[in-house]
């Protein structure tokens, strides 16, 4: 008879990487979210959608959607050029850790030597709060639909960059959280990749998301040296980002053209969005965190490394 391999005894990634018990529980986690099997829920979220896709396929007949497109793709650029919608307070975050660690905590380089199950304390209930900010601002905007659909429709832009800028924040917490210098260039296309990954309707475009996404986790863990990048290629990565981010998240928005409905529906959805964004922050920045404390090994590749920041038009269409 064949001897075959003893895995049970065999050492584990988390063992390899020496993992604290709480960390080898979490790479578990993050590693079981990124290769999702599907549930009762996501099936009953193909009919809970159902609207926003019939609202999404009847694009072409909608006047004026090129042009929402287009405006909230600028308003997303505009986001990224604007500091001040990336500002988290970095000085709180770190009194945050000191307080729940028990350490003074005064450079964000410091977090790296803190155990996960610490960081984990201190963000606690982050998502909850953002979540709650989501479902008050979606339902405002959403309430002038049922003035006219085609207020609502101009309304798209304005209530995208609204809701991408407190997103945009809220992956800020996370990365700083986590230990992670967000005025960076890496850092701001690793934010606009999140939104992106949340916003994508179909496997391909979540795909193509995390592509982008491992590829900037890989460089950052292995400490490649991430010289500027030329303005002109982070203006095409940023432009080319918010292009798939405003036709995917118009469309979404649409919804917000049927009479009476809009305003549940926008309130739900924007708190359904700010859902997604929260928890692929929470699990892809805890993941990169024990690749900077540990090992680049700690990054799961779920996908192959996108080959370059800036998305084809073949990527941006998925």
């Amino acid at each position: 008879m064949q001897n075959l391999p003893d895995t049970e005894n065999q050492p584990t990634l988390g063992d390899k990487l020496l993992l604290s018990e709480y960390e080898k529980r979490a790479l578990t986690q993050i590693h079981a979210w990124k290769n999702p099997q599907q549930t009762w829920f996501d099936t009953a979220m193909v009919y809970v959608n159902k609207p926003l896709a019939l609202a999404g396929q009847a694009v072409d007949k909608i006047p004026g959607f090129t042009d929402t497109c287009s405006k909230a793709a600028n308003g997303v650029v505009g986001l990224v050029n604007d500091a001040s919608q990336w500002s988290v307070r970095p000085g709180a975050i770190l009194k945050d850790l000191s307080d729940v660690s028990r350490k003074e905590i005064t450079q964000i380089e410091q977090i790296s030597s803190l155990d996960l199950q610490i960081i984990d304390k201190t963000i606690g209930w982050l998502d909850t709060k953002y979540e709650g900010i989501a479902l008050v601002e979606g339902a405002a905007a959403g309430g002038v639909s049922t003035i006219n659909p085609l207020v609502a429709l101009a309304a798209i832009p304005a209530d995208l960059v609204a809701l991408l800028g407190m997103n945009l924040r809220a992956i800020g917490e996370y990365g700083t959280y986590c230990g992670f210098d967000m005025s960076s260039q890496e850092e701001r296309l690793f934010s606009l990749n999140i939104l992106a990954l949340a916003s994508s309707t179909t496997d391909s475009g979540k795909q193509v998301a995390l592509s982008h996404l491992v590829k900037i986790a890989q460089d950052v863990a292995k400490r490649k040296t991430w010289d500027q990048l030329e303005k002109s290629v982070f203006v095409q990565a940023v432009a080319s980002i918010a292009k798939a981010l405003g036709i995917n998240l118009t469309k979404a928005k649409l919804a917000n053209v049927i009479p009476i409905a809009g305003a549940a529906i926008s309130g739900g959805f924007n708190a359904y969005y700010t859902d997604k964004v929260c928890k692929a922050a929470f699990y892809l920045y805890r993941e990169r965190f024990l690749a900077m404390k540990h090992s680049a090994e700690a990054i799961e590749i779920t996908v192959e490394p996108a080959r370059s920041d800036v998305w084809s038009s073949d990527e941006t269409d998925s």
